[in-house]
């Protein structure tokens, strides 16, 4: 099957009680392939009443137990299925993604392969959530229990759309909700396939739904339910900001909201394998053109090795190569549109309008296949303060900014209003395990390359500042989809 067969024939609308419906929206928005600047559908912008359709199925199958009371074997075996399903899919699912978004076909982080992963680990944590039950005296009995929050609005991003919605999908059927998804406008038809199949593992009618749309008209819709029990949110600090006031203005919802990021890559001179760390430096930024939260895109570097590094990554960024994310051979692709495009032109074109020191790249490249590509770039001698070094690009920059000591590189790690991840480079354990205690966000130490996948999905992260709020990934990520309970029974 060619790659063009594999995304012909995947029809964007509302999938409401196990089906696709019609939207009540009159209006139409496009959707572009960012490799060609072509069209590539239209669709509807999405509307308030088709949200109240959607949580109205969710609430219904929610209230007659269909899913959140089921035993917890059958949700596990039906989890696991629908991970089959994704994998047995994948091609067709990485495809839809590819033409949309412009992630390569080539790239292998958060694929739909990686995808099916998090859904089987979300199943077979499903028996593995358990209550507490407390020390009381002679006559009571106190127990905690976990139970689903109830319906859930899963709000996810461009960036990797299958990926993105399973993160909240699998955790939130796990633990027993009904979930209203809405995927990006940009990106649609992979969080329909991904309903499809979940029908076909067995999910009942009503507990997935998905409802396709602009964020000003179906997010804030969802944010303002009143019928919503949690908004689980990916996205930019901006629109996390409005999820939490529409919560306060609705019903007081739970929100979690995983949001902006301006990660530092921060390397020391004792001993570090430079070009392993080089390499792995200049992957990150090059994965999915930087359109990554978590993207390393601060280099903090001691001053000693400056230059080498420099160099290293600047080689390793030549070695690309370009073109449509449909083609196998490409292992960088566009940005995801003209607006997104535009953006990141400007941070490049406002920082050498001020004298920062441009090494490599800071280009629009093949223009002349319509797409949206910008050439991987590098700029040094970058103050801590500049707004290159501050504010989220989610594109292929990086900031080089040297520093002379341990110190100077914790403050500048830290001068930031986020806090989603750092990344460490040292060869000396204590220097690792300062650093650690001393950056107030997720921290990874390598000295060199990492290899295997570490505790996998079982890890948890809880961002810090303007990154967002709640905890994401492992056992607890999925309780954060769980209420708890108390119980006290008084018997005499």
């Amino acid at each position: 099957m060619s790659r063009k067969a594999q995304t012909e024939g995947q029809i964007v609308a509302p999938f409401l009680d196990g089906t696709l419906s019609s939207s009540e929206s009159q209006a139409t928005v496009e959707v572009i392939n960012p490799s060609s600047g072509r069209r590539l559908m239209m669709i509807a912008p999405g509307c308030e009443a088709d949200v109240n359709h959607a949580v109205a199925s969710a609430r219904r199958a929610f209230e007659d137990g269909r899913w959140s009371e089921a035993p917890p074997f059958l949700r596990k075996k039906t989890l696991h299925r629908l991970a089959d399903l994704m994998a047995s899919d994948g091609a067709t699912l990485d495809a839809l993604d590819a033409e949309e978004m412009g992630k390569p076909l080539s790239t292998a982080a958060f694929n739909a392969t990686e995808a099916a992963d998090l859904m089987r680990f979300n199943a077979e944590a499903i028996d593995k959530v358990v209550g507490d039950v407390y020390a009381s005296d002679r006559a009571s009995l106190v127990v905690q229990r976990r139970v689903p929050r109830g319906v859930v609005a899963a709000v996810v991003p461009w960036n990797f759309p299958t990926f993105n919605a399973v993160l909240k999908v699998a955790p939130a059927l796990a633990a027993g909700n009904c979930v209203v998804l809405k995927p990006s406008e940009l990106s649609s038809r992979s969080a329909i396939r991904l309903a499809h199949l979940a029908l076909q593992a067995g999910v009942p009618e009503g507990v997935l739904n998905v409802v396709p749309g602009l964020g000003k008209t179906v997010g804030r819709a969802l944010g303002l339910h009143n019928d919503v029990d949690m908004v689980a949110f990916t996205g930019s600090t901006e629109v996390g900001k409005l999820m939490l006031q529409y919560a306060g203005q609705s019903n007081m919802k739970v929100v979690q909201a995983e949001c902006g990021g301006k990660s530092p890559q921060i390397v020391f001179a004792d001993g570090v394998d430079l070009a392993a760390a080089s390499g792995s430096i200049a992957d990150s930024l090059l994965t999915n053109q930087g359109q990554i939260c978590s993207v390393g895109s601060r280099l903090l570097v001691h001053r000693s090795i400056e230059a080498t590094m420099i160099e290293q990554i600047a080689e390793r960024m030549k070695q690309i190569v370009v073109g449509d994310a449909l083609d196998p051979k490409t292992t960088f692709g566009p940005l995801v549109s003209a607006k997104q495009c535009d953006r990141v032109m400007r941070y490049v074109e406002g920082a050498e309008a001020q004298g920062v020191h441009l090494v490599i790249g800071g280009r629009r490249i093949l223009k002349e296949s319509g797409g949206y590509f910008v050439e991987p770039t590098v700029f040094r001698r970058v103050s801590p303060t500049a707004q290159i070094a501050q504010e989220e690009i989610f594109g292929p920059v990086l900031s080089v900014i040297a520093f002379d000591d341990e110190a100077e590189a914790i403050r500048i790690a830290n001068d930031t209003k986020y806090g989603l991840a750092a990344y460490v480079w040292t060869a000396n354990l204590s220097t690792g395990m300062r650093m650690a205690k001393a950056i107030r966000s997720m921290v990874l130490v390598s000295a060199v390359t990492p290899t295997g996948e570490g505790a996998g999905h079982a890890g948890s992260w809880e961002p810090v500042g303007q990154s967002g709020l709640g905890t994401e990934g492992g056992l607890a990520g999925l309780e954060s989809y769980l209420r708890r309970q108390l119980i006290s029974f008084t018997h005499g």
